[in-house]
């Protein structure tokens, strides 16, 4: 097995990306949204695909044209607007219960004010709210507010454990603290979605295809996997 660093350094995370931009697509930012949309957008993302997130927050915006309306129309309604997100009986009170705490310390559902406030800050008022995790609320800060955030979701959790970039057994939420900061701020949003496609195509959970990887002589988990039978 060759020799890897047991966390990632600047320098890696670079060559990282570079490696992955040579055979993905161009990167593309996503289209940026009032924060509120972005948050309840990333709710909605929650165990399923992009697919049908962006169908379910349509469908959403299209039966209440104010957040305040779903605010007010009963969660059987609201779940029925999301159904296929998935998961909507569980996201639909989650929802609700995020409008209302907004407008009870703001006053009115809208988080505009929190483009003045420093990054630990926002990552600290957003994560405070029901059912809001560091990923979402790095989202929000990557996508919504063009701040250098790493969002750590499923892909980028499975890929970093086995690149070797955090120690077996890491938490999504503590590879997000012990990532963020060793990535440098220019990389993060780019290397967040590179991380993401490479993990739905090439580093996928079962039967990874490390032997057609352009990181496997990275990567602290390849050559075992391969040598056990357990990726192509």
């Amino acid at each position: 097995m060759p020799k890897v660093d047991p966390a990632v350094t600047p320098r890696r995370a670079r060559a990282v990306l570079n490696r992955l931009a040579k055979v993905q697509e161009a990167f593309e930012p996503k289209v940026r949204r009032p924060i509120v949309d972005e948050l309840l957008m990333t709710i909605l993302s929650q165990h399923t695909s992009d697919v049908n997130t962006a169908r379910a927050f349509a469908s959403l915006k299209e039966r209440f044209r104010t957040w305040e309306q779903v605010q007010d129309a009963d969660v059987d309604e609201v779940a029925d607007a999301i159904r296929s997100g998935g998961l909507a009986d569980q996201k639909a009170p989650r929802i609700k219960a995020i409008l209302d705490e907004i407008e009870a310390r703001e006053g009115r559902v809208d988080l505009a004010r929190l483009n003045d406030l420093p990054d630990a800050e926002v990552e600290a008022y957003l994560t405070s709210l029901p059912g809001v995790g560091p990923k979402t609320a790095a989202c929000v800060l990557c996508f919504s507010m063009g701040r250098a955030a790493f969002p750590v979701d499923t892909h980028v959790h499975r890929v970093a454990l086995r690149l070797g970039w955090v120690p077996p057994k890491t938490s999504a939420d503590a590879a997000h603290k012990l990532l963020t900061p060793r990535i440098p701020a220019d990389v993060r949003y780019p290397l967040h979605v590179a991380l993401i496609d490479h993990g739905r195509t090439v580093c996928v959970a079962r039967m990874p295809r490390c032997s057609e990887c352009v990181l496997l002589d990275l990567c602290g988990a390849g050559p075992g996997l391969l040598a056990a039978g357990d990726a192509r």
